[in-house]
């Protein structure tokens, strides 16, 4: 009986833990290999760091990518932003060489928005400011050129899927390498918006790679983000660092 009574109490003092630690903070186990960091200031991001990020006595400086996702995964879950691109491959469990940030919109993308996240990560991590880069596809992809263009002395590198811009400011965005990606049978952001900012930018001189998959409808990012040379070309790029403030130059 005394067995009986120890065994019970085991059973309900283990149900109670489990309540009190099973809450909303809780995630799935197979969630738990993801690293990266939700966190909401100065806007909603997921947040990655690499493998090494702080040993050897934290001296070392980080390369930096800004991930830019879609109109689909607006919102305020941040769950929805691991649904394409670098993102998602962190979540199943690819490992990068670079600080990751991953922010989240629900009213499209606003340079001075991600000007602040910039300026706040850099203050708190261990970011090489002479290897920052920014990417995204769709949304992303005209928030990556409109991001630039805000920018122009800050990016080492950026890397435009499906997007676009105007092709009237390839005088601010000519000085930094860009990497524009689209499909041909594209009928969701036309193939012509990638063309239009590719040929403005070489009328400025500029020499932008420009890869069309001629057989890839909107999704040009899945084979994009999985393929290895991109990200060798991007974390080549490097950039003088210059004093950088999160308003958009005028």
């Amino acid at each position: 009986m005394c067995n009986r009574l120890t065994v019970m109490a085991v059973l309900v003092l283990g149900a109670s833990a489990l309540a009190q630690t099973g809450g909303a903070q809780s995630r799935p186990a197979a969630d738990r290999r993801d690293p990266q960091i939700a966190r909401q200031e100065p806007m909603p991001h997921l947040l990655y760091l690499p493998a090494g990020y702080g040993t050897n006595g934290g001296g070392k400086r980080w390369p930096l990518v800004l991930f830019l996702h879609g109109a689909g995964e607006s919102g305020h879950d941040l769950e929805r932003v691991k649904k394409h691109g670098p993102p998602r491959l962190v979540s199943e469990g690819k490992q990068f060489p670079f600080i990751l940030v991953s922010p989240q919109t629900d009213h499209g993308w606003r340079p001075e928005e991600l000007g602040r996240l910039l300026d706040s990560i850099e203050s708190q991590y261990a970011v090489d400011r002479s290897r920052v880069y920014v990417t995204g596809l769709s949304m992303g992809g005209f928030g990556t050129w409109a991001t630039v263009a805000a920018f122009p002395d800050r990016f080492a590198a950026a890397v435009m899927i499906c997007g676009g811009g105007d092709p009237k400011q390839a005088s601010r965005v000519k000085d930094t390498p860009l990497w524009v990606v689209h499909g041909e049978l594209d009928d969701v952001v036309p193939i012509a918006r990638s063309r239009a900012v590719v040929q403005a930018l070489e009328q400025q001189g500029a020499k932008p790679r420009f890869t069309v998959y001629p057989d890839a409808r909107h999704d040009s990012w899945t084979a994009t983000y999985n393929n290895p040379r991109v990200y060798r070309w991007m974390l080549q790029q490097r950039r003088t660092p210059t004093a950088t403030s999160s308003a958009p130059a005028p």
